[in-house]
């Protein structure tokens, strides 16, 4: 959510914002906002001026009742009742003026960056750089689905019995597999000085509201029945939710955190489940990152955050390739976000395993979270970024590890988590 004050003051650079999203419904929200704070400013300024004039007319019943002077105290005295009515009226109407500007002010997109490439969808997404060769082997390999039920590792059967489409049993090698690479990214960011943390899996409204848009909300979260709860889509948001209505010292900044959790999304919208695969579901497991900072470190921590999760991969040998999302591919509440790829030696093109993104105080003001300093208190920024989603994670490894016997090699880092264990041999009997 924007400042106000900044959108008073800069409407044509707020309204080209908005453009450069390719959110022309929007732009009417700015002429709006901007009356309504006129009108809040207004009523103000009418409170401010009635409540000296009520201040001073009590001074002066006070004195009329010294003197005597009855009659002229209690005209003074309905007066007093006629300036506490109007007040009554008048704070009303600005309690339900400000409720207006904040719905709109929610909907009005933060201001991206300045290097974010103009485009309408992720069609128009830029390729920054690649890691490691993008390599096709001189042999088929399966789809991702069909390796892991090689090995009886994926049952998607089952789980379409107990609980519906977009869920799946993850089985024996698999299943350890998938541990063993989240295991291992919750360390690999411990070791980068991370602070790690299980936040917990269910937040309420006012938090939800605090780190994402309504739009975003409808398509992705589940909420719990006759409660104010809402499963997490992705623990970022219970993470930075735990410093809501908090003042930080400054001296405590920045603060970097790793989180693990189980994510739900209803995955609703143009991209919709994936049937046989793992690639989009209802349920998966994920190790975040947050950083809680002052402002202008936050391209430097942006930076530093997607570093980590390519070197992540990396160390696991898997090729993969940074894409700055284009403007229209932000969501409202982002100022700056890329993505990270792994590339698919079946599909011959690369999938998205994670995305940083900084989001300047956008959460921040929305949540209340600011940083104390000598020269008063201001927002932190907020950013967050995937360090593993599994199981996108589990494709990649299965895909660029497939050898032509139909086993998978195990990445040298994760065999410590996996017992030793080198491969994973096919079922022969399958």
């Amino acid at each position: 959510m924007l400042d106000i004050k900044f959108v008073r003051e800069n409407k044509e650079l707020v309204k080209e914002n908005i453009k450069k999203k390719f959110q022309d419904e929007k732009l009417p929200l700015v002429d709006e906002v901007i009356e309504l704070d006129e009108k809040i400013r207004e009523l103000k300024q009418k409170g401010d001026t009635l409540r000296q004039d009520r201040n001073t007319t009590s001074d002066e019943i006070g004195t009329l009742f010294r003197e005597k002077k009855i009659e002229e105290a209690n005209a003074k005295k309905e007066k007093v009742v006629k300036i506490n009515e109007e007040l009554v009226s008048i704070e009303k109407e600005e309690t339900e003026l400000s409720e207006k500007l904040k719905e709109k002010m929610m909907v009005i997109p933060q201001m991206i960056d300045d290097s974010v490439p103009i485009g309408k969808s992720d069609l128009e997404n830029v390729e920054i750089e690649r890691f490691g060769e993008p390599f096709v082997p001189d042999y088929e390999i399966p789809y991702h689905a069909d390796i892991c039920e090689s090995f009886n590792g994926l049952d998607k059967d089952s789980a379409g019995r107990t609980s519906g489409n977009g869920f799946y049993y993850l089985v024996g090698d698999i299943a350890r597999l998938h541990e063993a690479v989240i295991a291992y990214a919750r360390d690999f960011m411990i070791s980068k000085g991370f602070t790690y943390c299980i936040p917990p899996f269910m937040i309420r409204s006012d938090v939800v509201n605090g780190v994402m848009s309504f739009s975003e909300m409808e398509n992705m979260m589940y909420k719990i029945e006759n409660e104010d709860l809402y499963l997490i889509g992705t623990s970022e948001h219970s993470m930075i939710g735990k410093f809501k209505g908090q003042l930080i010292d400054e001296k405590e900044l920045p603060i970097a955190m790793t989180s693990y959790s189980p994510c739900f999304r209803k995955e609703v919208g143009a991209h919709g489940l994936e049937e046989r695969g793992l690639y989009r579901v209802h349920q998966f497991e994920k190790q975040e990152m947050i950083v809680i900072c002052k402002p202008e470190d936050a391209a430097d921590w942006y930076n530093k955050m997607w570093s980590y999760t390519v070197e992540f991969f990396r160390s696991m040998d898997i090729s993969v390739r940074t894409l700055e999302c284009c403007s229209g591919d932000l969501a409202d509440l982002k100022v700056k976000s890329c993505d990270v790829e792994a590339w698919s030696p079946r599909q011959k093109k690369y999938f998205e395993v994670g995305s940083c993104s900084t989001l300047g105080d956008a959460q921040a003001r929305r949540l209340g979270i600011k940083m104390k300093t000598e020269n008063g208190n201001k927002f932190v920024a907020t950013l967050n970024n995937t360090v593993i989603a599994s199981p996108r994670a589990i494709i990649a490894i299965l895909e660029q590890h497939y050898q032509s016997d139909g086993s998978v090699t195990i990445p040298k880092v994760l065999r410590p988590y996996m017992g030793g264990q080198e491969k994973i041999i096919r079922n022969l009997n399958n």
